[in-house]
């Protein structure tokens, strides 16, 4: 359990990349993105975020528990699935999937609007939970961007 955990929580071992793996991870969501799922449909995509939560809470919580530090930089899965908010509905240009990259991190890092917050819940929920709504905010930011632009 513990092996699995720490697998899925590094994101197969990207969280032990040197230098910036929440941003490896993130990146490696948008390459997902760029050329698979934005194929899903928005109802599958957005359904998936559940379950996808769920095994993130899980898997860092057992990973941060076992090394005994609350959110571990090597726990990369919240990073990911931030991004993956962050892409919801984008068209896949790179001119979109930079801009979510760029928001998302600036959220993630700053946490400001109350992202900090939700970092105080306990465990894995707080890891995860910070991410998602700095991955929300960027989607709801550049969904207004494309609404909005002329």
């Amino acid at each position: 359990m513990k092996f699995l955990a720490k697998i899925s929580a590094t994101c197969l071992g990207i969280g032990y990349f040197p230098v910036a793996p929440g941003t490896i991870a993130s990146f490696g969501m948008i390459l997902l993105y760029k050329y698979w799922l934005y194929q899903w449909s928005w109802p599958v995509y957005l359904s998936l975020a559940i379950p996808f939560y769920a095994w993130g809470v899980w898997s860092s919580s057992i990973y941060s528990n076992h090394i005994k530090r609350e959110d571990p930089r090597t726990v990369v899965i919240d990073e990911a699935l931030g991004q993956y908010l962050a892409l919801f509905t984008l068209t896949p240009t790179w001119t979109l999937l930079i801009l979510s990259f760029i928001l998302f991190r600036f959220f993630d890092i700053l946490k400001p609007l109350f992202i900090k917050k939700a970092e105080r819940f306990h465990s894995g929920w707080g890891i995860m939970l910070d991410d998602i709504v700095a991955g929300v905010y960027a989607s709801i930011l550049i969904n207004l961007y494309l609404l909005l632009k002329p």
